[in-house]
């Protein structure tokens, strides 16, 4: 199934993608790459979550969190596309950083809000390499923050 049947089928808002907070943009293609900013999670109201994993939130919490940034990429990646998401020929990379307490071990699992949702959206393609690691702190004290390269046909 196409990227964008299945965005809808799955009832995804893609219409607000968060701009930038500082002097960057939000993504960069360069050859067949995409390169997206770090983004944070911006809930139904447009608030943005807020909390430390494993103090002010759980890891059910925090993976909904990081299912929250996988929206907002997505919407930052089908804008600077033109629109569309079906000239993603696969999700190479995701950075996930979670704002947790110094002995929580769980990042893996609060990043698979987002990896679960590539995969929902992409299917195989959607598989990637990945990274997820603890911050003492994160902007606005978010509690994950993610970026993602994607490759393009």
């Amino acid at each position: 199934m196409i990227a964008d049947a299945k965005v809808t089928e799955l009832g995804l808002d893609l219409t607000h993608p968060a701009g930038p907070i500082a002097n960057y943009v939000p993504a960069v293609t360069t050859g067949k790459l995409v390169f997206l900013s770090g983004k944070g999670p911006i809930q139904d109201d447009g608030s943005l979550m807020v909390g430390k994993i494993g103090s002010d939130l759980d890891v059910d919490q925090g993976y909904e969190a990081a299912r929250l940034v996988g929206i907002q990429l997505l919407a930052a990646l089908r804008e600077h596309l033109g629109g569309s998401l079906d000239s993603v020929n696969r999700v190479v990379k995701l950075l996930g950083m979670v704002n947790c307490e110094p002995d929580f071990g769980d990042q893996p699992k609060v990043i698979n809000g987002c990896s679960d949702l590539l995969v929902s959206v992409f299917g195989e393609n959607g598989k990637h390499a990945r990274s997820a690691v603890g911050m003492g702190s994160l902007p606005g004290q978010i509690p994950v923050e993610i970026e993602m390269i994607v490759e393009i046909n």
